[in-house]
């Protein structure tokens, strides 16, 4: 799913080339992203795009070649006066009298070219990883292009005979060298995706044609550009040598960042660096949005960040806000929170921050990437880069303009991510909220999983070994004993081992425990579970995904009345479910919502539900016996959650795809026959939290 999406396509007729345009955002003044070498398109500038286009008018474009625009079939429709016309081209189908230029690689030349021609059109020029023809390239590069080799290897590979022979294998190693930092896979795979909507026969033609009928870029080029420039490069870049941004800085007078270890795209493998980079030069040369530090306030200030998927951390969170205000009555907390949990936060009358409109929405990604009772929920969050980089400008800058005592952060990922990775950035103490450490891969998805989840971790650990100072307090949400017994991939720690070094444990922290309900009698007597029959409840969480377990369920109903005569279902869909959906048997309740499910469920003779934690774990705490189908491929609840139920002695945890609804009845009937009886489940972990955390502020 997409962090923002245009309010406007259309397409530029070009004479035999159509190029595809978008336009997002309303703001005063406009950014055009151009596109670099058709090796890639647009999307190229995706964790750009959403954040900008907040307060700028963004244009972008797919080159001719790739992408949705139209393939040339000679050399001369490859052209460089062409390219550097289809900007203006754009320019004028969009409207855009003038705007700022940001181009990557081979379009810094084509934006430089632009302004040069354009003066009167081009505000500013943004560059990112410059290639230029005003210094030597690397040898290796061209060493051997037209060449014929059999079994090339390394820059051998960069041949146009090797790209019409095998186009995906020349991708793969050149997006190695363009994105050559450290745990860069995501960068990679995203590259190597755009890069096969394109083929190597056209690639070739864009190296004929590149200079065919050009205007020279040289140096007299660069010194007619009047705008300002910004020239961002990656001092390790082994496309395109860095001294070329630094010699084109120093022709045009721009302005120079330099990534210490950053490849050839800063831009996308650093993007809240950039991001930044680029928003203060803009600013300070044309007058735009840049965040101003107001006067702090006299009371102690929390920003509460409260992960939306799943509406179990907005429960634990405003507990723990609770026991933080008893300790502290005059604190003042917001919340940068978004759907559903702004609707749980509105009806316990909490503040919510207003820049949380801003935020793209991570629940809805997570659901838009679920199917058939089954959410990779790895692969997930890896797609949800482009979402989380957006949301971190949000934060980013909240903090930026505001004073605030303290940041707690539950699973708030592109906060810990990014500081983690910008220590530079941090602007508040910070308490990161977790209740699993540790990615964790399926044995049969294979060694690509594998090798991920591995990179992922070790990227996770160096950072809070390399930048202790980041996290002012880790907590984790449960007990040493309920750290999974695994480990966090070749030659990486066991996560018993490693854990325990880099978190505090405040037990397991509960929304409202159980025993604060009243008797078990009582609570039965009040929804009318005493009348002789057996209550079942089936929930499913708040997503969608929850459609096809109750499809399964009800087909089990029948099958298990009849080996439970006195059975009663009461099937609660959740928000995103219509109840009406479903056919469901005689002698099934059906609702969309009930309040005070968690009193329900300790009332209840026998629970049905997903594995999430926060469901399990409340019926943990009431003794309800229950059955969990952890969705497939969704690695926290296979391993961490049914982990910690295990050491808990509660639940039955049954596979999905292994269970028809006769082997549901059956074993609905053997947890009703003999109950286990779970191990306690802490009651103040909230308020263990609120102490870790008081002397932070």
């Amino acid at each position: 799913m997409r962090a923002m999406l245009p309010h406007t396509t259309g397409t530029v007729d070009r004479g035999d080339v159509s190029l595809h345009y978008e336009v997002y955002g309303q703001g005063p003044q406009t950014i055009v992203f151009v596109p670099t070498w058709a090796i890639i398109h647009s999307r190229s500038w995706k964790a750009q795009i959403p954040y900008f286009a907040e307060y700028f008018r963004v244009v972008t474009f797919d080159p001719r070649g790739n992408g949705r625009s139209s393939r040339p079939d000679t050399p001369d429709g490859y052209g460089l006066d062409a390219i550097i016309d289809d900007v203006v081209a754009v320019m004028d189908a969009t409207g855009t009298r003038s705007a700022a230029l940001v181009g990557f690689s081979f379009s810094s030349a084509v934006a430089y070219a632009v302004a040069a021609a354009w003066p009167e059109r081009v505000t500013a020029v943004v560059s990112s990883g410059a290639w230029t023809p005003i210094v030597e390239p690397y040898s290796e590069r061209f060493a051997t292009y037209e060449d014929d080799i059999a079994e090339p290897q390394g820059w051998q590979k960069y041949n146009r005979r090797h790209w019409r022979r095998d186009y995906p294998d020349f991708l793969e190693f050149f997006f190695s060298k363009i994105h050559n930092e450290p745990h860069s896979t995501k960068q990679r795979d995203d590259a190597l995706g755009w890069g096969l909507d394109g083929d190597g026969e056209m690639l070739a033609m864009t190296q004929d044609g590149r200079f065919d009928g050009a205007p020279l870029i040289d140096e007299a080029m660069y010194r007619r550009v009047s705008c300002p420039g910004l020239l961002v490069v990656g001092d390790a870049d082994e496309i395109a040598p860095p001294e070329g941004s630094h010699r084109i800085a120093e022709i045009t007078g721009g302005e120079l960042q330099v990534y210490p270890g950053g490849g050839h795209a800063v831009h996308g493998r650093f993007p809240a660096w950039f991001n930044t980079k680029m928003r203060d030069f803009l600013a300070k040369h044309l007058g735009t949005r840049k965040p101003v530090r107001r006067k702090p306030e006299g009371e102690k200030r929390v920003l509460y960040l409260s992960s939306p998927i799943g509406l179990g951390h907005a429960h634990r969170d405003l507990a723990v806000t609770r026991e933080l205000k008893a300790l502290h009555p005059d604190l003042k907390v917001d919340w940068l929170a978004q759907d559903p949990v702004t609707r749980f936060l509105d009806a316990n009358n909490e503040r919510i921050h207003p820049a949380s409109r801003l935020l793209a929405n991570e629940s809805a990604h997570i659901e838009d990437e679920c199917g058939e009772h089954d959410l990779h929920a790895f692969q997930a969050i890896r797609n949800m880069d482009e979402i989380l980089i957006k949301n971190f400008m949000v934060f980013q800058e909240i903090l930026e303009e505001e004073h605030y005592d303290l940041v707690i952060a539950d699973e708030a990922w592109d906060v810990d991510h990014y500081w983690h990775e910008h220590p530079e950035l941090k602007r508040a103490q910070i308490a990161w909220f977790t209740d699993f450490v540790g990615w964790v891969p399926f044995a049969e998805n294979g060694a690509r999983e594998a090798f991920l989840t591995t990179d992922y971790n070790a990227e996770m650990i160096g950072h809070v070994e390399n930048n202790p100072q980041i996290r002012d307090r880790a907590i984790f949400v449960g007990g040493r004993q309920d750290i999974a017994d695994l480990g966090f991939g070749d030659q990486l720690p066991r996560m018993r081992d490693w854990i325990p070094r880099h978190y505090e444990f405040a037990d397991y922290i509960i929304g409202r425990h159980p025993s604060e309900f009243g008797t078990r009698d009582d609570l039965r007597a009040e929804f009318g579970y005493d009348d002789g029959r057996t209550t079942c409840i089936v929930s499913v969480g708040g997503s969608g995904v929850g459609a096809t377990l109750i499809r399964r369920i009800l087909a089990a109903y029948p099958l298990a009345k009849a080996r439970i005569p006195d059975l009663r279902m009461i099937v609660v869909t959740g928000p995103r479910l219509d109840p009406a959906m479903f056919d469901a048997p005689d002698g099934v309740e059906m609702h969309a919502f009930v309040p005070g499910l968690d009193r329900h469920l300790a009332a209840c003779d026998l629970a049905l539900v997903q594995g999430g934690l926060t469901t399990c774990m409340e019926l943990t705490a009431a003794a309800t016996p229950f059955i969990y189908f952890p969705l497939r491929n969704h690695f926290e609840q296979n391993f961490h959650v049914a982990s910690r139920l295990e050491r808990y002695n509660a639940g039955r945890k049954m596979i999905y795809a292994e269970s028809d609804p006769d082997r549901i009845a059956a074993v609905m009937t053997e947890e009703l026959a003999a109950p286990r009886v779970p191990h306690p489940v802490a009651r103040d972990g909230a308020a263990r939290a609120a102490a870790m955390l008081q002397d932070l502020l």
